[in-house]
Order: C-alpha cells, then structure tokens, then sequence
C-alpha cells in the first residue's frame, strides 16, 4: 500500500457521521405597506419611485421626464413605443451611447429596494450598467419584505445571469464624498405599476 492509498484508507476509516442540515431560519419584516417602505427606501439610496395605476401612465411619465433623450432602449414590450433605437445586439460596445434603458423586473425587496432582473428581461447583461440613465418597470403587487422572501422567490437554475439592481451607481470611498452615477447609470427611476 503507498502513501496514497494509506491516506485515502485513514480518511474513510475516520469518516464522520453524516448529521442533519440545519433548520433554516428566516427573519420576518412586519412592514404595514411594502409599497410605502420600498419608496422609502429607494429614496434615501438615491433613486427615484413613482407609483402610477397602468402602463399608460408608465409611458406618460417617462415621456415627460425623459423626453429630451435621443437614445432610448426599452425591453418592456408594452412599452417598446418608447424606444428610438435597436436593444438586441451582441457587441455590448454597441450599448455605450444609451441615455435610457426601460427594463422590466421580476420582483422587488421592501427593506432594500433591490429589483431582481434576469438576463433575459434586460437584454444584454451589461445595459442597466452602461446606460446614462434606467427605468424597472416592476408590479406593486410583486414585492417581498425582505431579502429571506427574495430568496425563496429565485430559482437560479432558471436563467444563466440575473441581478439584484438598487438605486443609482454611486460610491463613497474618494474623500468621504458620495458620487451618483460613479460606475454605472447616474439616475434611476422605478415605476410601481399598481393596476396589472
């Protein structure tokens, strides 16, 4: 017998028991209106919440707001109205001259304002981060309270990428002074549909 398959043979002579996985624990966040504290929330990280009833008011606002931007890219087929330029490409260098990016999220996290979107519902990977500005279209009626809740709703195996995205890119760490927009989209807006 060599070294080898002695030490294999002392590892499984000295094997240990097989135990029971731990109970998975979960924290429960009472918040009396998820819509309210969501909006909160994103507010205080720098985002921009607005709650409209339908589509038809998502566009309204948008067209208002961003209606001065020339490259636009919406993957919200309800809204493609919107879009003044082509979204599907392969080169993401191709995506560096985008002002706005209208993407659909899957759900939302109240404690947090994190939106999850998967690769598929934002086009390429790279757009909510190379866009100047972005707008999630996501379901009032699709939040969860917390992070816990946002876990037992993903099935990672579903899709190949996906994103947890909360507020606007921003960074702290040059002279203790926040930056908006230092990494990625310099605005973001989240339009609440309550009526879907």
């Amino acid at each position: 017998m060599n070294s080898r398959e002695r030490i294999l043979a002392a590892v499984r002579q000295n094997k240990p028991e097989l135990q029971p996985l731990p109970e998975t624990s979960t924290f429960v966040s009472d918040f009396p209106d998820l819509v309210a504290k969501f909006c909160e929330i994103l507010r205080f990280i720098g985002g921009t919440p607005v709650v409209v009833a339908d589509y038809h008011e998502a566009e309204q606002y948008i067209r208002q707001t961003y209606g001065d931007l020339s490259n636009i890219v919406s993957k919200v087929p309800v809204l493609e109205s919107l879009a003044t330029t082509q979204w599907d490409v392969e080169d993401p260098h191709q995506l560096e001259a985008v002002d706005l990016a209208i993407i659909q999220g899957v759900f939302g996290v109240a404690e947090n304002s994190a939106i999850w979107v998967p690769e598929e519902r934002g086009g390429h990977r790279v757009l909510p981060f190379i866009c100047q500005h972005l707008v999630l279209i996501l379901n009032a009626s699709d939040l969860v309270p917390n992070m816990h809740d946002a876990y037992q709703r993903l099935n990672v195996g579903e899709v190949g990428f996906g994103v947890f995205i909360a507020g606007p890119s921003k960074t702290a760490d040059i002279e203790q002074a926040l930056v908006i927009g230092a990494h990625g989209a310099r605005s973001l807006s989240v339009v609440l549909l309550q009526n879907t």
